[in-house]
């Protein structure tokens, strides 16, 4: 895992290059009815929501890419989690919607080509209230306490998840944050954060089991360096001021 194209990284504001090309990424299919059954599982690593391939990118990237699944990343009571960090702030918890680009024939075959996957990831924060959407996750934690063990869950509106505005995101090519780390996604980290209630992340960092164990918490790679790769933003991150005197 040790090449120039890692993930997480740290993303610098200032750094980022403001690149118009960027378009608002769009979602197809993410609405699900209640009777579509998703399956979430423990890992061991994380908690893993399987995704049925009706749910793809449409907009914002050059291809068609289909959903796969999604995982969290977390911390602990003590400190936050998230993987990307920004201008060196770590958020609480983070997102990652994996997908894979539709001319390939399945996630596996994907994962090894330069434009084999893409991710959405979105920053989670403790707020005021209770967030509906992730309740549907997080309200079914304590089936899959110990690692292997999977339950199904009801489908529901998945772009819930996700920020409402899919217009202002970072961008940039790294990788799977976890082994093989292979270097083949195309990531897109949002602006917008989301927010979870004090008992919804107290949940998310303190059922789950790891396979050792121990409580599953801290299960974020640390951040990796960008070897001067660019990172874009699909807006002025920067605003030029002009200082008159005085």
């Amino acid at each position: 895992c040790g090449r120039t194209r890692q993930s997480p990284i740290n993303i610098d504001t200032a750094q980022a290059i403001f690149s118009p090309d960027l378009r608002p990424i769009q979602l197809s299919g993410y609405s699900l009815p209640a009777n579509k059954l998703l399956k979430l599982k423990n890992n061991g690593h994380t908690v893993v929501l399987d995704l049925p391939e009706s749910l793809a990118l449409t907009g914002g990237y050059a291809q068609q890419y289909r959903a796969v699944q999604l995982h969290l990343h977390w911390g602990s009571p003590s400190g936050p989690g998230s993987e990307h960090t920004v201008n060196g702030r770590r958020f609480a918890a983070e997102i990652h919607v994996v997908h894979y680009n539709t001319k390939y024939d399945s996630f596996t075959e994907a994962m090894v080509h330069s434009d084999g996957l893409a991710v959405l990831g979105a920053f989670l924060e403790v707020g005021h209230g209770e967030n509906q959407y992730y309740h549907e996750i997080l309200s079914h934690l304590f089936e899959i306490q110990e690692v292997g063990q999977e339950t199904l869950v009801p489908g529901f509106n998945i772009a819930g998840l996700l920020p409402a505005n899919l217009k202002l995101y970072f961008h940039y090519n790294g990788s799977l944050t976890t082994p093989p780390c292979y270097q083949t996604v195309k990531w897109t980290v949002f602006n917008q954060t989301m927010l979870l209630s004090h008992h919804q992340m107290s949940t998310l960092v303190s059922t789950l089991r790891s396979s050792d164990d121990k409580l599953l918490q801290n299960n974020y790679r640390p951040v990796q360096n960008l070897y001067g790769q660019p990172v874009l933003a699909s807006f002025l991150t920067t605003p030029s001021v002009k200082h008159s005197p005085g």
